[in-house]
């Protein structure tokens, strides 16, 4: 099993993103975490030094791309990456909004897409040339079957999905290991007041301990909880049209 050193999480202000920066914090680690909220990442920042690791936090957006690259390389250049989370994502096309405002599915594919690669991208060349480290990516289970909500959502964490297991082969005759995480619900401000049942609905902590075991193992992917798992791959495997009449359309 693996162990980190070096890691970088984005979105660690709050939901997955804190449980896993504070399971990680440990006398030796080095966290450089990125997060919206200056005051939640502050406290995070806080507590994970109080369990002795060395923490750099900066409230910079994923999608400032050079401002971005040149925070992670100054951050890799005192403490060799080993592990990237790039967990920062944002669902806000509730309602009719998918089709009301454009601007808000770009922006959503603009965080949760292209926030990914900015968050990969300024390291990798780097982790090929240490011949280590693992790179997770968050999806979601939302990624593998269109829903009747968040389609700007649910379709920019398939990108995310297939783009990350697509990775995973490429990266392997290089030493690194690439882990597609997709969860169902989890306790966090993302879920806070959703207009939809969830089931299965998990805390954080839990979310952080399947998380932290998959990686230390480098799973290709590392989906759960087992019940939303399964919904999901029965609406995935189910013909087209069945599955859009269980979903009402």
């Amino acid at each position: 099993m693996k162990s980190f050193t070096g890691i970088v999480i984005t979105g660690a202000s709050s939901g997955i993103g804190e449980a896993i920066a504070l399971d990680y914090a440990r006398p030796g680690a080095a966290l450089a975490l990125t997060g919206r909220d200056a005051q939640r990442l502050d406290a995070v920042a806080s507590a994970c030094r109080a369990k002795g690791a060395t923490v750099f936090a900066e409230t910079i957006d994923v999608t400032e791309r050079e401002r971005f690259a040149a925070w992670l390389k100054a951050f890799d250049d005192t403490h060799p990456v080993d592990l990237i989370l790039a967990n920062a994502g944002i669902s806000v096309d509730k309602d009719n909004s998918s089709i009301d405002d454009f601007a808000i599915i770009r922006r959503t594919f603009d965080v949760n897409v292209n926030g990914v690669l900015n968050t990969v991208e300024p390291l990798l060349d780097r982790m090929i040339a240490r011949g280590s480290g693992q790179i997770a990516v968050v999806s979601s289970l939302a990624a593998f079957i269109g829903l009747p909500y968040s389609a700007s959502y649910n379709a920019s964490k398939a990108a995310v999905r297939v783009w990350g297991e697509s990775l995973r082969y490429v990266l392997k005759k290089h030493g690194i290991g690439v882990s597609v995480i997709c969860p169902g619900f989890v306790v966090s401000r993302m879920t806070a007041g959703a207009p939809f049942p969830m089931p299965f609905l998990m805390s954080s902590a839990r979310a952080s301990s399947i998380i932290r075991r998959g990686l230390a193992n480098n799973r290709a992917r590392i989906a759960f909880p087992i019940g939303t798992k399964a919904a999901v791959w029965l609406g995935a495997v189910l013909p087209g049209g069945w599955t859009a009449r269980l979903m009402g359309a």
